[in-house]
């Protein structure tokens, strides 16, 4: 488990972010996803589904460490709308989904912080009757949880925090940085008079 460092960086318009996994951390974590989702499905054919946009940098990394015949497809799950914190209602899009009757499904997303998006795409994907679906998150934000289930892979466990980077993003930045760190509120406070002004 990577410990929070202090190391901070100026990345847009005067930000400060404090970085909390490095490149190098997430390489071992998603190293460590692959060698469980290998160990669970061996040679097995998998269809991997990733939660749009957060776990598109999650996949591409990911796939490229599996050798098994594997097919991948997207679906959309939209809650935070951009803010800092959950609106509290889902909308899930399934238009982009592959064929999943009767595949082997591992549901790839970047955080598992309340549950209710994992629950609700684990809900609606078994409507479209897989022979099994797994799921995977490469972070889980502690305390936050609100739902019975869990991730059955999780890579790294972190702070409540506000995270971006390596996909995750806020107001569709920062998705591109290489590492993942906490945009703090003065932050969050920042971006937000600049778009007012902008």
């Amino acid at each position: 488990m990577a410990t929070t460092t202090h190391t901070h960086h100026k990345i847009f318009r005067g930000d400060s972010l404090r970085t909390l996994l490095s490149e190098a951390d997430l390489r071992g974590g998603v190293r460590q996803l692959a060698d469980e989702i290998r160990d669970h499905y061996g040679e097995q054919p998998i269809t991997i589904i990733a939660v749009l946009t957060g776990a598109v940098v999650l996949l591409a990394d990911l796939i490229r460490l599996l050798d098994m015949p594997l097919r991948i497809g997207f679906v959309r799950a939209s809650s935070y709308r951009g803010q800092s914190t959950s609106s509290g209602h889902l909308v899930v899009d399934v238009k982009m989904l592959p064929d999943i009757r009767n595949k082997e499904v591992l549901l790839l997303d970047d955080i598992f912080d309340t549950g209710r998006t994992l629950l609700n795409l684990l809900h609606e994907m078994d409507h479209l009757n897989p022979a099994t679906i797994r799921s995977a998150a490469l972070l889980r934000k502690q305390g936050q949880q609100q739902v019975a289930i869990e991730p059955d892979h999780v890579a790294f466990e972190i702070p409540n925090e506000f995270v971006v980077g390596y996909g995750l993003d806020y107001n569709d930045l920062y998705r591109n940085l290489p590492y993942l760190a906490a945009l703090d509120p003065a932050d969050l406070t920042l971006h937000s008079t600049q778009e007012h002004s902008a």
